[in-house]
């Protein structure tokens, strides 16, 4: 008689370790195979076992593949599906190999949010997420992780003001990157300062930060400028014009850029149009990469920045290793790596480590155990995650090259931990992050000691 384990054990399938280099997935081909393994023992009536219906270890991924946010979203899907092969060729985690499970919100905050949900408590149950982009779309997951108990690790430079139990953030808070990036400018002789952005939650929040930032060290209201366009823009040439303007009053001006998606082509397009060099007023960005310069003619923006915590021109044997990955893994030789690829490298292997310190993928313990985990990142040192589930970065300013690469032009000293709350804002400066048990706050006034977030509220 023929079992449900000689049925499992005769079905072998190459694909499931599959290269994924166009829309279908290798996850798909996957779970068509396994769902016909299962019409099959269904249909000779042989049920499946509890251990055979849980061997894998469902990891999400969320993040655009259509819509405006696909040019910088779609890398990371790609590269998540990368870590999971590369981890179940090494044996998979706790005797299980990795599944993931791919949805495309396309670039539609509520979708991401829906998804989310599915992903959480629909047919794939997910142990974990990893995803977003944009902080609206963050901000829309966020309840929804919190109810159902879920993990998301977000790998994008954000605003701050925030600290979930729920969520770990991987990419830079704004004294890992705005900041500094300031800093550096001021330090370059700038006195005036416009700020674009586009009009969501992390440009206006981060700006809102600068501002008070460049107040507090002299900068007159006349010295800043400040405006938002939509998500998509493409007409940028009066906006060009006005910054050109902005910059002839004498005083040497600075861009500082928290333009998101594919806006950024045409706004890079414009200002070579309008013959904005580096030299009269340097524009700097935290949401241009390598990969979003990867289209356009980068030789009239030669010496205008970026403010990341890493660059692929980073100069480590983990950078080379990884990039080399990236490449054999596209089949691509001019395939790119960016920032929040490494982010998602650095939080993928957090949580990796995580769960095998817990020894359980039980989110409640993998909670308790990631903090204080340390793994290396690619620029030669490690990152740690901090009890406000925020990490330590080195912080860089890359200047653009005419072969669309970043020259390293400032690197801090060390790490820096994340800041939850920012220090230069009346409402934050006097709040903390502690997701340690017995406090477990998300928002500890340190003045009055009381807790507004977290199981410390209740």
């Amino acid at each position: 008689m023929q079992t449900s384990s000689d049925v499992v054990a005769g079905y072998h399938d190459n694909s499931v370790h599959w290269r994924c280099n166009n829309n279908q997935t290798r996850k798909e081909s996957f779970v068509n195979k396994i769902t016909s393994t299962a019409a099959l023992l269904l249909s000779m009536g042989i049920a499946l076992p509890a251990a055979a219906q849980e061997d894998t270890i469902k990891v999400g991924i969320l993040h655009s593949l259509s819509g405006t946010m696909a040019i910088s979203e779609s890398t990371l899907k790609d590269e998540l599906l990368m870590l999971i092969e590369q981890q179940n060729e090494n044996g998979g985690l706790l005797g299980k190999q990795l599944e993931p499970v791919v949805m495309d919100p396309a670039s539609d905050w509520s979708l991401y949010a829906e998804q989310a949900r599915d992903m959480l408590t629909g047919d794939d149950q997910v142990d974990v997420i990893f995803g977003n982009w944009t902080s609206a779309s963050r901000k829309a997951v966020l309840p929804v992780v919190e109810e159902e108990n879920g993990l998301l690790f977000y790998p994008v430079q954000y605003e701050g003001e925030e600290s979930s139990e729920n969520i770990f953030y991987t990419g830079a808070a704004p004294n890992q990157q705005a900041i500094p990036a300031v800093d550096y400018l001021m330090s370059q002789g700038v006195e005036r300062w416009a700020l674009l952005g586009t009009d969501y939650v992390y440009p206006r929040t981060t700006n809102k930060i600068l501002e008070a930032y460049l107040k507090d060290h002299g900068v007159a209201d006349d010295d800043i400028m400040i405006n938002y366009t939509p998500f998509g823009f493409s007409n940028w040439q009066s906006i060009v014009a006005e910054v050109k303007d902005f910059g002839s009053q004498g005083k040497k001006t600075a861009v500082v850029s928290t333009i998101n998606g594919d806006a950024n082509v045409p706004f890079y397009t414009e200002l070579a149009n309008q013959g904005v060099s580096a030299a009269e007023i340097p524009v700097i960005a935290f949401s241009v990469g390598e990969q979003e310069l990867s289209g356009i003619d980068t030789g009239p923006l030669v010496g205008h920045m970026a403010a990341w915590n890493y660059f692929m021109s980073v100069d480590s044997d983990a950078n080379y290793d990884f990039i080399d990955n990236w490449v054999e893994f596209t089949g691509n030789d001019m395939a790119v790596t960016n920032d929040p690829m490494e982010a998602h490298y650095i939080g993928f292997n957090m949580w990796l480590e995580a769960v095998r310190k817990a020894g359980t993928t039980d989110v409640d313990a993998v909670k308790d155990s990631i903090i204080g985990v340390s793994v290396p990142n690619l620029s030669g040192g490690s990152s740690a995650m901090m009890p406000n589930h925020h990490i330590t970065k080195p912080v860089m300013i890359g200047e653009i090259q005419d072969d669309g690469q970043f020259s390293v032009v400032w690197k801090s000293a060390g790490t820096i931990a994340g800041d939850a709350w920012s220090d230069y804002l009346p409402e934050s400066q006097n709040l903390i992050s502690d997701w340690r048990a017995p406090l477990r706050c998300g928002k500890l006034n340190v003045d009055t000691m009381t807790c507004e977030d977290g199981a410390g509220a209740e």
